[in-house]
């Protein structure tokens, strides 16, 4: 993996070029996808029927990328460029984001679906192991009765690690929430789910690319993952909540070689559920809030 640290000052305008571009795809809501995240989060759901609506944040079972083999780079990813900017810095994440629901018209099984893509923000900010690079996406989902969610997705490039890089400090979990899940991260955890979303990232399977290339200490739990399983948290205490909005925020990586906790702390009205997740060592690893309906 080529060891950029720093852009090129004439690169960032170049990179600026991206805001405004869009992207349409199509889908349609079948209930196999349903069945296998059903599983594969430990839940016994009733078979998905036609008209089942669509739990939240499962729709990222679908748009999923379909790049060919050939156009696939070092770590997993397609090759940069096309819809995101080509950005040289070598780590991808998905930092963290906001979605907000129609109450009146939620996903469901055998839906025809339409997602509007457009990039909204090419950002820089200089970080203390070298530049950072924001791209900030907004996805528009329609059904055929019109705007089903909206959702702005915040992906953030930046260099890989050195030793001797400063380590930011970890900000320790709140103790003691009424709602809480230990989860097992374990190598088949981590492939049903890249399996489920299609997702080639290296950094989730592929231990020998992540350690030796990466330098990470372990396989990587998705982020979109972990948001997945606090929404379920909620789930699993109010079935019939419907959420009309989630906003998340990765604060810190998490590895596969110890469990991790998932919390929620619903607020005192009802309307609101503060939500975040925690490692072995009791460092939060992201936070998140949901509003009901």
């Amino acid at each position: 993996m080529q060891d950029v640290r720093h852009l090129d000052p004439a690169l960032l305008p170049q990179l600026q070029q991206w805001n405004g571009r869009t992207e349409t795809l199509h889908d349609l809501i079948t209930a196999a996808p349903l069945r296998a995240m059903s599983a594969t989060l430990d839940r016994d759901d009733p078979d998905p029927q036609a008209d089942t609506a669509l739990p939240h944040l499962w729709h990222w079972l679908f748009f999923l990328p379909h790049h060919r083999q050939s156009e696939i780079g070092p770590d997993g990813h397609a090759r940069r460029g096309g819809f995101l900017p080509p950005v040289p810095l070598p780590r991808r994440m998905w930092a963290g984001g906001r979605l907000n629901w129609q109450a009146d018209n939620p996903l469901k099984v055998t839906d025809v679906v339409t997602r509007l893509s457009t990039i909204q923000s090419v950002s820089h900010k200089s970080g203390r192991t070298g530049d950072l690079l924001f791209v900030g996406v907004q996805h528009q989902v329609s059904n055929g009765q019109g705007l089903s969610l909206t959702e702005e997705h915040d992906i953030v490039y930046r260099a890989a690690a050195r030793p001797g890089d400063p380590v930011p400090t970890p900000t320790l979990a709140e103790s003691g929430a009424p709602w809480q899940r230990v989860i097992t991260p374990d190598d088949v955890l981590l492939f049903r789910y890249s399996a489920l979303t299609f997702n080639g990232h290296r950094i989730h399977y592929d231990r020998r690319y992540v350690t030796e290339t990466e330098g990470y200490p372990g396989l990587i739990v998705h982020g979109p993952l972990i948001a997945t399983l606090l929404v379920d948290l909620v789930r699993r205490h109010l079935p019939q909540a419907f959420l009309t909005r989630f906003e998340f925020k990765a604060v810190r990586p998490t590895f596969d070689l110890h469990p991790f906790q998932v919390n929620g702390q619903p607020s005192t009205d009802g309307k609101t559920i503060r939500l975040w997740a925690q490692d072995h060592e009791g460092w939060l690893t992201m936070q998140a809030t949901a509003t009901l309906a």
